[in-house]
């Protein structure tokens, strides 16, 4: 089912205006998609990196500890022979990094290749890959390239630009910009296609020709800045702000006084006859 895949990328030209869409090369833009092989290439990768400086000392490095901290015996606390052993605060350390320790990794070449492809072909098929005609930068412009990104609707995204070639314009154009990576088309690693959003391939790198097109000047594009993402801390901020004010609206809010409850009417209570006063006793004579 890979085999019978054909992909086709939107194209531009270098100044953001829209062609007609471009088939990719099928021998590379075929379908596969090994997401364990893309997994270990950037895992080795990252691994390659690591300088391994970590170091720790051990009792013999410790400054001081060369007198004993009390006689042997006597006392009756444990003999101790030297305040830098490692079970003393500030004592050496015990099987701690040197610095010697090797934390490269080898991968095969031909897993290197299918792990590149594998990358390639996931942003195929996310529509991230787009063709631009070709680059032609008399001198470097940031301006420029900054423009270019913003017709495309990509100027807040990881964009990877992959040249025919080395291009210092294009490359000294783009490295001012924090979110753009620009290299040869060749010199793209699976960690770099993988940490873009969208790809930007200049049409001769993949054996595409595209005769240029006539263009008009174009208007510059207005590009808002992107909202830095919010720490911690100020989403606390802002979430004890929200309450604060809500507190306070329901404060100066009247309180609405609940309607009075009518009493029930309760059956009146039956009086008792009232009883007859007593004759007074006449007195006898």
């Amino acid at each position: 089912m890979a085999d019978t895949m054909q992909f086709e990328a939107a194209a531009f030209t270098a100044l953001g205006t829209p062609r007609e869409k471009v088939s990719l090369p099928q021998t590379t833009f075929d379908g596969t998609v090994n997401v364990p092989v893309m997994q270990q290439a950037v895992k080795a990768m990252l691994a390659n990196q690591r300088q391994a400086t970590a170091y720790t000392k051990t009792r013999s490095l410790v400054v001081g500890g060369n007198q004993k901290p009390w006689k042997q015996k006597g006392t009756g606390r444990a003999r101790q022979g030297s305040t830098r052993a490692p079970n003393w605060p500030g004592g050496g350390t015990v099987f701690g990094p040197h610095g010697d320790r090797n934390y490269s990794q080898q991968v095969p070449k031909q897993v290197r290749q299918l792990a590149r492809k594998s990358a390639l072909n996931a942003r195929a098929r996310e529509n991230a890959v787009l063709v631009i005609d070709r680059f032609t930068y008399d001198a470097p412009k940031t301006s420029q390239l900054h423009q270019l990104l913003a017709r495309l609707g990509v100027a807040h995204q990881n964009v990877l630009i992959l040249t025919d070639g080395v291009k210092p314009n294009v490359y000294l154009s783009g490295r001012n910009l924090p979110k753009v990576r620009v290299m040869p088309y060749s010199d793209a690693s699976t960690y770099d296609l993988l940490w873009s959003d969208v790809v930007l391939v200049e049409a001769s790198a993949i054996g595409q020709t595209l005769a240029p097109v006539a263009e008009k000047a174009v208007e510059k594009v207005k590009v808002k800045k992107a909202a830095a993402p919010k720490t911690p801390k100020a989403r606390k901020a802002a979430e004890t702000a929200k309450k604060a004010t809500a507190r306070k609206a329901a404060k100066k809010a009247p309180a609405k006084k609940a309607p009075a409850k009518k009493a029930a009417a309760k059956p009146a209570a039956k009086k008792a006859p009232a009883k007859k006063a007593a004759a007074p006793k006449k007195k006898g004579k």
